[in-house]
């Protein structure tokens, strides 16, 4: 037979979590069409020899929704070997929007997922108003993923109730059928699920909440009842981290027995959060797999961690009036600024000022922070390299210290603070929670916290890190953990055409030269629209990633192939 591609002499880890056996794999038509010893000719090869040969990642937590529609490259996702992206998490989205509620969108994602609003402004076209207008504008476009998307509640909420949204008033029984229309709408036209947060965290750059804190029950049952009314659908939500764990389980099992749809959410080992904490979530999930209730926890395959730095979003000192009053210059005029004595005496007389609590908050948390000394990643730190051990060691104060070591390699050197699932100091939690049947790994936030956070490249890290480089006792094996980034997220949100490497599924997949895995340290790049900057983490090691049967990436180069189309839930109901 003629292939379009045959990946030869590879070792098959097919995501079906079985073992690994080495053979072909041959693609036709955008789909797989032989997996094995496979016989014929094809108009590309590629020799796996000793190399994986793995389905495609799905990260079904991203923040692509606007860059989905101005950017034809879901980076940094798809340079890990992720495929296939699920959008419009944590209740933050684009859709659905009236006009003249643009703005409000803008500034929530400004700050609840650090996309500066220029680059916003810049950026989305706005060719959408309804939520099916938005996937019928999504479908024009060519990408290097496949994109799938959720209905985001802040968005459902301001688009029924206005200004009354933002000011946290109760819903109308009126408002509350809109609502779940516009869900039952949304999914009908192809989302897969209906996503809301609890978070505190997530506030506009003012300080206000975001429109879906806190909604009472009620409302957060009618939007469950719009995917029960569609029959379709995973409701997705971060909890309130602030609140009791034993609390906000039963409110999520509430929802589960309510409409009895999936529902999936973020699952963290969070400091002194009240209650029994992550543990006892899982004892709930087991106990609502046996209650035949279908629940599943988000987990993070390393600390949810934050970078800081002169050119990033937050440092020490990025809310002191005299830093305000510079901020805006280019890089190296800040750093001439702040080398002068008398400036620098000014600036660490001062203290932050800011109408959002949680910035002030993120700030005062540098002082945990810890610089990867090698040029390498070091996402374990040890509590002895944080700022405030090494300034007391210095015999300075910490916002002396912490001064100094901002202006190295001329103000560009970057800090990275392990925050949630790093309690203890090291990840033993995240190993508890991972790789339990009712956990799935996720939260990688591809496409938002441009310069915050660079998590997209969790996928690699989960291989890197659990699967190769782990002690024995805590190794996942390679099978389990391919699993885990293809059929099992896959499944969770009922993508049913792709995760496995089998006749008939799609033609999604990587090569990747397993000993050579490697992160790489993040680099700020400017290639947003209106210049704005993002964090970039690269990798070596994965040497093709084919999306629909064309190779997008050749060892993280991109081919200039776009493969990548919106994916539609009820396309997937029709296959099934």
């Amino acid at each position: 037979m003629q292939y379009d591609l045959i990946i030869r002499n590879g070792v098959i880890v097919d995501g079906s979590g079985k073992p690994a056996f080495t053979g072909d794999v041959a693609v036709s038509g955008g789909k797989i069409a032989a997996v094995g010893k496979v016989e014929g000719s094809a108009k590309q090869e590629i020799d796996a020899d000793g190399k994986l040969v793995t389905p495609g990642f799905v990260d079904i937590h991203t923040h692509f929704d606007g860059q989905a529609t101005w950017e034809n490259r879901m980076s940094p996702s798809s340079n890990h070997g992720v495929t296939t992206v699920l959008m419009g998490n944590c209740g933050v989205g684009f859709a659905p929007c009236r006009p003249h509620q643009r703005d409000m969108l803008v500034k929530l994602m400004e700050d609840v997922e650090d996309i500066p609003e220029v680059v916003m402004v810049d950026g989305l076209p706005w060719n959408w108003e309804t939520f099916p207008d938005y996937l019928d504008a999504l479908e024009k476009r060519e990408l290097d993923v496949d994109v799938a998307t959720q209905v985001p509640h802040s968005a459902v909420r301001i688009f029924v109730m206005g200004e009354r949204a933002a000011r946290h008033e109760p819903p109308t029984a009126e408002d509350l059928e809109q609502m779940r229309t516009l869900v039952k709408e949304a999914i009908e036209a192809g989302a897969f699920g209906v996503t809301t947060s609890r978070n505190m965290m997530h506030r506009t750059r003012a300080g206000e909440l975001a429109p879906s804190l806190y909604s009472e029950f009620d409302e957060l049952c009618a939007l469950m009842d719009g995917l029960v009314e569609a029959n379709a659908g995973v409701f997705q939500m971060i909890p309130a981290p602030s609140n009791d764990a034993g609390e906000e389980f039963a409110l999520l099992r509430g929802l589960a027995e309510h409409g009895k749809r999936p529902v999936s959410f973020t699952l963290l080992d969070v400091p002194n959060q009240p209650g029994p904490g992550w543990r006892a979530m899982l004892r709930g999930l087991e106990q609502a797999r046996q209650d035949g209730l279908q629940m599943r926890g988000q987990v993070a395959p390393r600390p949810v961690g934050m970078f800081y730095g002169l050119d990033l979003s937050l440092h020490a000192f990025s809310s002191h009036p005299s830093y305000k009053a510079i901020a805006a210059l280019p890089l190296a005029e800040r750093v001439a600024k702040m080398r002068d004595p008398q400036f620098r005496s000014q600036l660490l007389s001062e203290s932050p000022e800011d109408s959002n609590p949680v910035t002030l908050a993120l700030i005062d948390a540098f002082r945990a922070t810890s610089e990867w000394e090698d040029g390498r990643p070091n996402y374990e730190p040890d509590r002895a390299s944080r700022m405030e051990a090494r300034a007391q060691a210095a015999g300075l104060s910490l916002h002396e210290y912490a001064y100094d070591r901002l202006l190295q390699d001329d103000g560009r050197r970057m800090f990275y603070l392990p925050a949630a699932n790093y309690t203890e100091g090291n990840l033993s939690a995240v190993r508890e929670m991972l790789g339990h049947p009712d956990t799935v790994m996720a939260l990688a936030d591809g496409g938002a916290h441009y310069g915050l956070i660079c998590d997209s490249s969790f996928p690699t890290y989960f291989l890197q890190r659990w699967a190769r480089d782990a002690a024995e006792h805590e190794r996942i094996e390679l099978p389990k953990a391919i699993a885990e980034l293809t059929s099992k997220t896959a499944a969770t949100v009922g993508l049913t055409d792709r995760g496995l490497l089998a006749p008939g599924m799609k033609a999604d997949i990587n090569v990747i030269d397993f000993d050579r895995l490697q992160l790489r340290v993040p680099e700020i790049v400017y290639d947003l629209p209106a210049g704005g900057k993002r964090m970039l983490q690269k990798v070596d090691g994965i040497v093709a990633t084919i999306v629909n049967g064309r190779i997008t990436y050749r060892n993280g180069e991109h081919t200039g192939e776009l493969p990548g189309r919106l994916v539609r839930r009820s396309a997937m109901q029709l296959a099934a």
